[in-house]
């Protein structure tokens, strides 16, 4: 009788990692259980693969070995696809703080992080550990959050019920029709708890009386009871709405080496009139767009309001944080020919080291479709490459193809301009 030959096992010499983006090396190499100088072959490497996969981190894993040069053991590395995207997972009621169960769960797992691939193994262990961790029986579920993306959220598993119906009260300067219309589609259907759904009504609802100058509005009280016409909560929300404010002073603060009457000039912010937050935020664009065509293309601001109930009028502080000053690098064109490319570079007005001009590459853009200068042109579209060490700004330029092929309408050719 043939006896079966015995697997070849040799020394791991070198062990690497190919692919990874959101893991380290070190982490996926630490869960693989495999070490280099470690006798491994064939059955090594798939038990190593399995509880790789076993993870729920990755869409694909792979392996290769082979003899490692000058030596008599193994090069071998791992090839992975990671499982995305990732969110951020956060816990509800489960006994422990955040950072308690984080640690908690970095202790047992050497890839763990602020998020997690919503994979069914991922989820899976997770669950198994935080309950293992917390002793009580937890679930997990995606859940929308604002208008941002998604959370996975590990609850005990008797969760909050759903919103099912929700009603106003109180409201008389805007109808309920109008708040249903605009809250309903992001309440519905999601767990409720009184802290989330309070920040829905800031995000959804509270945006619609600030139009109004309603800036006191105010949801004074929440009552739950089960629907009884379908599964899940009704939702009574009271408000009190509040007086009508009118916009008082705006100061503008923090917005170095820009005169402070200019911007306001450019925000037209309306003082003596109701103060209405859409046509204010709309202003604060125009502030910022100001600031940022000087270069500062990362400028933030916040504001800080400040009513007096007694004139119902309310003064705002804008505090301007401008951030570093970038300049404008190289342009460069796509989809042009060299007569194209030397008529567009005549025409830029941005030099390189000037303040780079946020606005300036679309500007370009529009003004040569608005006077015609090139005959048949397709589509336009900027494109910017912000280098945050240097503080420099490189734009392209991509001109599109034309309808059609002739010489005399070609994108890159250029036409006669308008008169």
């Amino acid at each position: 009788m043939l006896l079966a030959a015995a697997p070849q096992r040799f020394p791991v010499q070198t062990l690497t990692v190919e692919g990874a983006k959101l893991y380290t090396a070190a982490q996926i190499l630490s869960v693989s259980g495999l070490k280099t100088g470690q006798l491994a072959g064939k059955d090594e490497f798939e038990a190593a693969r399995d509880k790789l996969v076993a993870t729920g981190r990755f869409e694909v894993v792979g392996y290769k070995f082979g003899p490692a040069p000058n030596s008599n053991g193994y090069a071998a590395s791992f090839q992975v696809v990671e499982a995305e995207p990732v969110y951020p997972l956060t816990f509800v009621d489960l006994g422990a703080s955040a950072a308690e169960l984080h640690a908690a769960l970095k202790r047992r797992d050497a890839m763990h992080g602020p998020r997690i691939p919503a994979t069914a193994e991922a989820l899976k262990r997770y669950t198994q550990a935080l309950e293992e961790i917390t002793k009580k029986k937890v679930a997990a579920k995606l859940t929308p959050e604002g208008t941002e993306g998604f959370l996975v959220v590990f609850r005990p598993a008797n969760a909050p019920p759903v919103v099912a119906e929700v009603r106003f009260r109180g409201n008389q300067v805007l109808p309920s029709e109008t708040l249903l219309n605009t809250f309903s589609s992001i309440a519905f259907g999601r767990e409720y708890t009184e802290a989330a759904f309070r920040q829905l009504l800031d995000n959804s609802v509270r945006p619609l009386y600030d139009a109004r100058g309603r800036v006191r509005a105010a949801f004074t009280r929440i009552d739950t009871e089960k629907s009884k016409t379908v599964e899940g909560l009704l939702v009574t929300v009271e408000i009190e709405e509040g007086a009508s404010y009118e916009l008082g002073q705006v100061r503008i603060a923090g917005a170095e080496g820009f005169d402070e009457k200019e911007l306001l000039k450019i925000g037209a912010f309306k003082s003596g009139e109701m103060a209405n937050f859409n046509e204010i935020a709309e202003g604060l664009e125009r502030v910022k767009k100001r600031i940022r065509r000087q270069g500062f293309v990362r400028t933030e601001v916040a504001v800080t309001r400040i009513p007096d109930d007694a004139k119902k009028s309310v003064d705002l502080i804008v505090q301007v944080t401008q951030g570093p000053r970038f300049v404008f690098g190289a342009l460069k064109l796509e989809g042009l020919d060299m007569h194209g490319e030397a008529a567009v570079k005549k025409l830029w007005a941005l030099k390189p080291e000037q303040p780079f001009n946020a606005d300036y590459p679309d500007f370009f853009l529009n003004r040569i479709q608005e006077d015609n200068l090139f005959e048949g042109l397709g589509k336009t579209k900027t494109k910017v490459d912000i280098d945050e060490a240097a503080r420099r700004v490189d734009v392209t330029l991509i001109f599109g193809a034309a309808s059609t092929e002739s010489d005399e309408a070609r994108p890159g050719r250029p036409g006669r301009r308008r008169p």
